[in-house]
């Protein structure tokens, strides 16, 4: 039913998993970035960093720990839905050894640009729930994403709204890579999206731990 989107009269079972599954790869990097924030905002409120402030580690170090343990979370997630992925039909055509690197390398920088903003939410919320809260964001906007639609095959007043956010141009860069197909202008607007945001979490979150932690 939702291939209708794709094509006149809709596409085929196999075409429409094809162009489903890098948005549930990138939808499933976002659901566990939101693990990331839960975790800062409960070692922030619960007295564990003040425990951490009386030992000789980096200042740095706690928040680098959270980050590169949710990077590999999310890229051990993403190996496990992929392979869910092939077992119901998925399959990469038309992408060689360069593309999958390059698949692999994108997964990898928006896991860490997503990481980065989910612990700068972690931070600066009071307590898991509200942290959880704040960080839903990272969910909801793949879902209104061209991760299971086209934009131009959405409503024209909702266009801008999927075409406009980080995550259309990663799922459209991440699918030309697993397909072979082309893409376009998207590869370099992911990037820029990816690199805005990991700067703007880090600042963010390094000067919000600095206050807290002073």
């Amino acid at each position: 039913t939702m291939s209708a989107g794709i094509g006149h009269g809709g596409a085929g079972r196999s075409a429409y998993l094809a162009y489903l599954v890098p948005g549930i790869l990138l939808l499933t990097i976002g659901g566990t970035t939101i693990g990331s924030a839960i975790s800062v905002c409960n070692d922030m409120t619960e007295g564990i960093i003040a425990r951490f402030r009386t030992m000789a580690i980096h200042r740095g170090s706690v928040l680098i720990g959270h980050v590169v343990g949710s990077v590999l979370q999310c890229m051990l997630s993403v190996v496990l839905v992929g392979a869910v992925g092939v077992a119901i039909g998925f399959r990469s055509t038309g992408a060689d050894v360069a593309e999958w690197l390059l698949a692999l390398g994108l997964l990898t920088l928006v896991s860490l640009a997503l990481t980065w903003i989910a612990v700068g939410m972690g931070l600066s919320s009071p307590n898991a729930e509200a942290a959880s809260n704040n960080a839903l964001p990272l969910m909801v906007l793949p879902l209104i994403s061209s991760a299971f639609v086209p934009v131009h095959a959405m409503p024209g007043w909702f266009q801008p709204v999927a075409q406009y956010q980080p995550f259309t141009p990663a799922i459209e860069t991440l699918r030309g890579l697993l397909l072979g197909t082309p893409i376009g202008h998207n590869g370099w607007l992911a990037v820029a999206w990816c690199v805005a945001l990991a700067v703007l979490g880090y600042t963010w979150s390094t000067s919000r731990y600095n206050r807290d932690t002073a």
